[in-house]
């Protein structure tokens, strides 16, 4: 079997309510490049057996949904969450603004008061294709939540890629993509790509270890090929070698 040189990037994967067993099987062939599985919005509320699958999951940082911590937001529950999730063995929390409005300085607090008993990680951006933020609004908000305690931020994409860093049509936003890297720096940030082409887009412009989030299980697999093919070199230079025709080592 030939051996790559491994990458660093984070792969965050959505989950949408696979069982245990199809976790199990996920796991066998992709685990190794499965770095952060998100249980999608409050997919982990209604979720049967949900013991079961984080035990399959044991091995993996899960985190739930930064929609779910809105709605327990909304209802004056965050106090009931810490204790949910400390009792479900989690040790990882998103905390997002997308739907539900959270005064700007009372979410930094949030993630300060959090981040003490939890790794952190924030999301930025509205799940309204109709609202869209200055670059240097992204820009402080992004560093802003880094300051306060995130482990990373995350930048709003919603599942099909027509919010946030995405118009409403799904094309990108790649001067906002470009000032976010050069001034909060890729490796702080978890860039939400659920598409090939964006997820093609991210690792050509920031490289194969760029953090790419909301990746779909069965994409996986194909985004490990994306991150091992483009790094410079075409695949087929990587496995056959240079353009002058010299055989790979």
């Amino acid at each position: 079997m030939l051996v790559f040189e491994p990458h660093h990037g984070l792969t965050h994967v959505i989950d949408k309510g696979l069982g245990p067993r199809a976790w199990e099987d996920l796991l066998e062939v992709a685990g190794d490049h499965i770095s952060i599985i998100k249980l999608g919005w409050g997919t982990a509320a209604v979720t049967g057996n949900l013991q079961r699958k984080l035990e399959v999951l044991r091995e993996k940082p899960v985190v739930i949904g930064g929609t779910y911590f809105e709605v327990v937001y909304a209802k004056g529950r965050l106090d009931d969450y810490k204790g949910w999730l400390h009792g479900l063995g989690l040790q990882h929390v998103e905390i997002s603004d997308g739907t539900v409005e959270i005064p700007r300085e009372h979410k930094l607090e949030l993630i300060a008061d959090f981040a003490r008993d939890f790794t952190v990680l924030s999301e930025v951006g509205s799940k309204d294709s109709s609202v869209e933020y200055t670059a240097e609004e992204w820009v402080q908000w992004l560093q802003e939540e880094l300051d306060a305690g995130a482990w990373k931020v995350i930048t709003e994409a919603r599942e099909g890629g027509t919010a946030g860093i995405f118009d409403s049509s799904g094309g990108m936003r790649t001067e906002l993509i470009g000032e976010i890297a050069m001034t909060v720096g890729p490796a702080n940030v978890v860039f939400e790509a659920p598409t090939k082409a964006a997820q093609a887009w991210f690792i050509k412009q920031f490289g194969p270890s760029v953090n790419l989030g909301n990746i779909p299980p069965e994409e996986v697999i194909p985004l490990e090929t994306l991150r091992l093919g483009l790094r410079g070199d075409t695949l087929k230079e990587v496995l056959l070698g240079d353009r002058a025709g010299t055989p790979a080592s």
